[in-house]
């Protein structure tokens, strides 16, 4: 068997672009370029949770954005 998840004893933040898609990253280790800190922090099931629990529509914001414009508001 390979990695095994228990024996993780690293301390997860969740983490955040631009286009509003979330991932983990190591809270020890300086955040990718154009990411920033969401506010969630701990084991990576932990934060892992957190992401489904908030991040519901996958979609990029530049394709929802795009999607509303295109969308005709009916009255």
């Amino acid at each position: 068997m390979g990695w095994d998840e228990e024996e993780d004893q690293t301390i997860y933040k969740v983490v955040i672009n631009h286009e509003e898609q979330y991932s983990i990253w190591p809270i020890e280790r300086e955040n990718p370029l154009g990411w920033t800190d969401e506010g969630k922090i701990g084991s990576r099931q932990d934060c892992l949770e957190y992401i489904a629990q908030v991040w519901t529509d996958m979609r990029p914001l530049s394709l929802r954005q795009q999607m509303d414009t295109a969308t005709p508001k009916s009255e």
